[in-house]
């Protein structure tokens, strides 16, 4: 049985409450029959000692239907595993308006019929321990919206508050309002901006826990991708820039650099990027996907995973050196998908 060491604890309210280092994205379960899923999901908290609970990622929106069906599955897994409710940590995406995956609505309106969507799906077999919106809404100041948010904690239907995909003054901003436990921004070798950097060093100075989502670059580091082919049809990796024909091959040149470091270090190449993400600090978390009970341990084992100083420069290298063709999204402009809000 895998035994996992690593863990940190999280930040504002909850920075009591123990986590295992790596964290488990739950979007890629959507549509997996349930067996294979609840199998996903068990062997992480498992490999946790006692005391030490899975931070799992799930959303409102996180299935092709932008509904509520990854909630529901989770429901049927706490209806059969009861016991792993008080192991868990659930944090939840919301905030957008019904049927989009674009426009974001931090009103108490839409925040109400948000946080009743995801209570009605999880039927009572969990509580959400945190709650945040998808993105910073550009209409509404983010001081409005948390304390929009800081209703639902009063009436007790969630426990702590994080802010997703912001920028490091926006961060700053809304702590100042309530304490942000968590905030959640993509962080891999192939996406590391300046402002990720902004935003660690804010997060680290307030004490706020980082979870880093997409850390194997939706999963075009793990070389398990070659060409684009091999992305299965209606999948959404398909419309990304970076995984576009006109990028794809040169993008492939950063997966065999890392690779190499991998190797020597005798890690595989997914590993190897979840302990570089979890070595920029020590409340970071990286958020990698899993839908199969294998992934999830190799995901957990790399966050026992300690590069030395050496293999930190040599990674580091590879990403000051590397450009990366195309952005993180389906467009080119950052205010246009929300990001950094």
């Amino acid at each position: 049985m895998v035994s996992i060491k690593n863990f940190t604890t999280l930040g504002g309210t909850a920075s009591d409450i123990k986590v295992a280092k790596v964290a488990h994205g739950l979007m890629k379960l959507t549509g997996t029959p349930d067996e294979v899923a609840f199998e996903a999901i068990k062997a992480g908290v498992d490999a946790l000692p006692p005391g030490v609970k899975m931070f799992l990622n799930s959303g409102e929106f996180y299935a092709p239907d932008l509904g509520p069906g990854n909630l529901e599955l989770l429901s049927r897994f706490f209806e059969k595993y009861p016991e792993y409710a008080e192991r868990t940590f659930l944090s939840v995406k919301g905030a957008g308006l019904p049927n989009s995956i674009s426009q974001f609505d931090s009103s108490p309106k839409n925040l109400k019929r948000s946080i009743d969507t995801v209570t009605k799906a999880l039927r009572g077999k969990k509580k959400i321990d945190l709650f945040q919106c998808a993105r910073v809404d550009p209409n509404i100041p983010v001081e409005e919206a948390i304390k929009n948010l800081k209703v639902f904690i009063d009436e007790g239907v969630i426990d702590h508050i994080g802010i997703s995909e912001c920028g490091a003054a926006t961060l700053r901003r809304a702590n100042a309002v309530y304490p942000i436990s968590v905030v959640e921004i993509e962080i891999s070798p192939w996406s590391y901006e300046d402002e990720t950097k902004k935003v660690l060093a804010t997060a680290e100075e307030l004490g706020i826990a980082v979870a880093a989502y997409a850390p194997l670059g939706n999963g075009f580091l793990t070389g398990s991708i070659k060409s684009p082919e091999d992305i299965p049809e209606g999948d959404f990796r398909r419309h990304f820039n970076r995984f576009q024909p006109e990028n794809f091959q040169h993008n492939f040149l950063i997966v065999e650099k890392l690779k190499n470091v991998a190797e020597k270090k005798g890690v595989t190449p997914a590993q190897l990027c979840i302990a570089w993400v979890g070595s920029l600090g020590e409340k970071v978390l990286p958020l990698p996907g899993s839908s199969r009970k294998e992934r999830t341990l190799e995901n957990l084992a790399g966050g026992d995973v300690e590069l030395t100083s050496e293999e930190k420069a040599d990674i580091d290298k590879i990403i000051n050196e590397f450009e990366v063709k195309g952005s993180r999204y389906m467009g080119t402009d950052p205010k246009a998908l929300l990001l950094w809000g």
